[in-house]
């Protein structure tokens, strides 16, 4: 990662990082090393498979790693207690009436790398969650979405 841009994670989302790149600094690194190792006893490197696959999946994993380390440096932690419930932010979940579907939806608002769209967890960089991002129970934002404008009331805010 070239850019230094702050990361906004929870709690909970910042101790998945922090396993993960414990995972890939121990584990994941010594599975590596033994396909490395493995895939040389093979023979002739110039075409051996084995032993492409396990240096590509190598660079991948010192990829992560180092991507993760970058978060870290520069991640800010949204703990519980400093979420308020107000005003829509990351750490809220915020209940919508979809004028445009005529239907009720809840989301969660987390950090960009803790989306997950099958639980409703979107991003505050999302063209809905920037919307979302400082309204009021009461209020009603458009988002600008893939599939067109949306107009969404805000229900209900809650943590």
């Amino acid at each position: 990662m070239q850019n230094s841009r702050q990361f906004t994670v929870s709690s909970e989302g910042l101790k998945k990082l922090q396993e993960e790149l414990e995972y890939l600094k121990t584990t994941k690194r010594r599975e590596v090393a033994e396909a490395i190792k493995v895939a040389r006893a093979f023979g002739d490197l110039s075409e051996n498979s084995e032993y492409d696959e396990a240096k590509n999946e190598q660079g991948t994993v010192e990829q992560r790693i180092a991507d993760i380390e970058e978060m870290l440096k520069n991640i800010k932690v949204i703990y519980d207690h400093d979420v308020k419930t107000d005003t829509v932010s990351v750490g809220t979940k915020v209940k919508v009436y979809d004028e445009t579907y005529e239907e009720e939806v809840e989301y969660t608002l987390v950090g960009s790398n803790e989306t997950n769209p099958m639980e409703f967890k979107i991003s505050e960089e999302s063209p809905i969650g920037r919307a979302l991002i400082g309204a009021a129970v009461g209020e009603v934002v458009k988002a600008e979405t893939p599939g067109g404008e949306v107009s969404l009331k805000v229900l209900e805010i809650s943590k």
